[in-house]
């Protein structure tokens, strides 16, 4: 087997972690579409009630993700993930049993408890080699895309035939089927790995969370999802007023986010080929900036058509770009602890934009929104122009030689850290492999590779 292409082990655990991540984001986002019109229905509902069910979930993750991370490293991976499934399962259930809000909003908050995205994306890390992880994440990343662009459409689609309580019942049972694809598809963590990782938490979140480039990331996310979550509590209502019924309204999603999965593809290809990350990023937030405007001055159901679709192509390309970003500015050796913040500061958003968004609606109306929306697009826009633009760098892997000590790995170490466009080195004993952040225009590999014989 090539060290360049995946084994059948690191195939099935990228498609099985690919699925539990997808199943469970489907039982997340299927309710943004609907809860604010079918909500209302609800007894004891108010507009700002169902923000918080929609964002409290959020909330639970965001506060739970990083002891169930801990948890797994203790406990295992696969007995936490089901663990938060059930978690999930239960939350699930609990909301399908309400008919008031309250009993909603205290089922959103149980799903959310089952925070196991830090624990599935560590087991994915325990399950593929270095040189493979970039594609694995990948991986999920595609997963989150799709899997949202079906909620939100099959959401308004399926509401009608099994009501609010019937959608939730269906949750529960995607949730039971993720915890079985979880033990019996995903592959166990190797133990000597897994505590490896473990020792290096505490050393490596304080690097990250002080890195400025990574803060301003982390904070793009935030925002990208407040804006998301406000959004959706004000846009299926403003698009029954406008005449558009809660059951007509998946069509609009289904072609909004087909028309902007293809029209992100040029800038993600410009972005990449010609190294323009931080232009097409904040042309990405200054199309937000003009969707949230729009928005609040829409008046029927063109303008309202429009500004979804503007808005979706901008959120598509920022979801696509920003996971990127922070693989490029993430310090060798620290990825998977970057990977965890940023998951973080996206739950965080999730919670603040249902808050905000159901208590301005609330108490000014659905405009008052957006307004809000516009707030947030300009600071965002004001501290994301800070960014520095990220380097011209690749990941390169070097075979390591077998067996070496303490002072030996030092000395590779040095050597290679002391050469000409090579920005970063980890070595990972394990693997015999030494993986480089490098120039290419100033690195010879050969001579690279002469540096490692002692």
């Amino acid at each position: 087997m090539s060290p360049f292409t995946m084994n059948a082990s690191e195939r099935r655990a990228s498609l099985g972690l690919g699925l539990v991540f997808a199943l469970r984001l489907f039982g997340i986002f299927i309710v943004l579409p609907v809860l604010t019109t079918y909500g209302m229905a609800l007894q004891g509902a108010t507009q700002s009630l169902i923000g918080l069910a929609i964002g409290i979930y959020g909330l639970t993750q965001a506060l739970l993700q990083i002891p169930f991370g801990l948890l797994s490293d203790k406990l295992g991976r696969k007995p936490v993930i089901i663990g938060g499934l059930l978690l999930f399962a239960l939350g699930s259930l609990l909301a399908g049993s309400s008919d008031n809000i309250w009993g909603i909003i205290a089922g959103r908050a149980l799903q959310g408890a089952g925070a196991i995205s830090a624990a599935v994306l560590a087991l994915l890390s325990d399950l593929t080699r270095e040189q493979h992880r970039t594609k694995a994440m990948a991986f999920i990343g595609v997963s989150f895309g799709l899997t949202f662009a079906a909620a939100m459409v099959l959401g308004p689609l399926i509401t009608p035939h099994l009501g609010l309580n019937g959608l939730f019942f269906a949750i529960a049972v995607l949730a039971l089927l993720a915890i079985l694809i979880t033990w019996r598809l995903v592959p166990a963590a190797p133990a000597q790995r897994r505590n490896r990782e473990a020792n290096l938490v505490t050393a490596s979140l304080g690097r990250v969370l002080t890195d400025p480039q990574l803060m301003r990331l982390n904070l793009s996310i935030f925002c990208l999802h407040s804006l998301l979550m406000a959004s959706f509590v004000a846009l299926p209502l403003m698009l029954v007023d406008s005449g558009v019924a809660k059951e007509q309204q998946w069509p609009i999603y289904l072609v909004t986010l087909l028309v902007s999965f293809v029209a992100i593809v040029p800038f993600i290809l410009y972005a990449e080929k010609r190294h323009q990350h931080k232009r097409v990023l904040l042309g990405a937030i200054s199309i937000l900036l003009l969707t949230e405007l729009l928005l609040w001055q829409a008046q029927g159901s063109l303008p309202l058509l429009a500004g979804i679709q503007l808005f979706f192509v901008a959120f598509n390309l920022l979801e696509a770009l920003l996971p990127s970003l922070i693989s490029k500015e993430a310090p060798a050796g620290y990825k998977g602890t970057a990977m965890g913040v940023y998951s973080t500061s996206q739950f965080l958003g999730v919670a603040v934009g249902g808050a905000l968004g159901g208590r301005l609606l609330d108490l000014l109306g659905p405009h008052a929104v957006f307004v809000g929306g516009v707030l947030i697009s300009l600071l965002w826009l004001l501290l994301a122009s800070g960014l520095r633009a990220p380097a011209s760098l690749r990941t390169l892997r070097l075979p390591l030689p077998v067996a070496l000590d303490a002072q030996q790995s030092r000395v590779i170490l040095e050597r290679l850290q002391a050469q000409p466009g090579v920005a970063e080195v980890a070595l990972v004993s394990e693997e015999a492999s030494a993986y480089l952040k490098i120039d290419p225009r100033q690195v010879d590999r050969a001579q690279l590779e002469s540096l490692l014989v002692n």
